[in-house]
């Protein structure tokens, strides 16, 4: 039988409610239950909802509603968790150029791994990726999933800028900057892609409920290509139905 969560205080108007001690599918599944559950349950007070790796933030009015009826109303919610069909999930292609000014540190990877550079690309580009949660930044999406054979540490010294749209790895995580910032993850390459436009409705292009992300490699030629067309407004994205199994 499944371990009933915990329920954590986080400020006087959030609760956490942490399914487990460990990054993996499983419990963020937990997650994605929950987060769909007290989504439709449409609980009066309560105001958003923020899943992470493992556990899920609930933010509420306590003018609204008091936080013992909150945790009891999650508690009845939760008996049902199990029962829950999630919805189908998918996947978003996100086109990279990989290496060279794009990727300064895919040669650090591939000989921290005893790898060449195209074995590096081969395999980061081999794989869907669980988007486990947003962060960091606005759009930063943690992914997860990826091979042990290419992890490499952080950097030592962060960079000051690092810009949008540069694909890092970090440990055994992958992620996707989404706007100019500070970063120390090493940077492997880069897509065109606006992954998040405050302009654009929703702002964030993937979302830690339904998503993964799946690498393709591109040439320098079509990374400009595609950036042309996205600040012209004319690019999609290519998303299509998660093959399971």
């Amino acid at each position: 039988m499944r371990a009933q969560s915990r329920l954590l205080l986080a400020g006087d108007s959030c609760i956490a409610m942490e399914f487990g001690n460990e990054i993996s599918p499983e419990l963020n599944r937990m997650v994605r239950r929950m987060f769909f559950l007290v989504k439709q349950a449409d609980i009066p007070g309560v105001l958003e909802l923020v899943p992470t790796y493992r556990s899920l933030y609930i933010y509420y009015d306590p003018l609204r509603i008091r936080l013992e009826d909150l945790k009891r109303k999650l508690r009845e919610l939760e008996r049902k968790a199990d029962e829950v069909e999630l919805p189908p999930q998918r996947v978003v292609e996100i086109p990279t150029v990989y290496g060279g000014e794009y990727g300064p540190d895919l040669d650090f990877v591939a000989k921290y791994n005893n790898l060449t550079p195209e074995e590096v690309v081969e395999i980061h580009t081999s794989t869907d990726y669980l988007v486990y949660m947003i962060g960091f930044t606005p759009g930063f999406a943690y992914l997860g999933g990826m091979s042990k054979r290419i992890a490499a540490p952080r950097l030592e010294t962060p960079r000051v800028r690092v810009p949008a749209g540069s694909v890092g790895i970090a440990g055994e995580q992958t992620g996707i900057y989404p706007i100019e910032s500070p970063g120390g993850w090493r940077i492997i390459g880069r897509t065109p892609v606006k992954i998040f436009d405050p302009t654009r409705d929703p702002p964030v292009i993937l979302q830690p409920t339904s998503d993964y992300v799946r690498f393709v490699r591109i040439s320098e030629e079509e990374f400009h290509r595609i950036k042309r067309l996205v600040e012209s407004g004319e690019y999609e994205v290519s998303i299509r139905p998660l093959r399971e199994g």
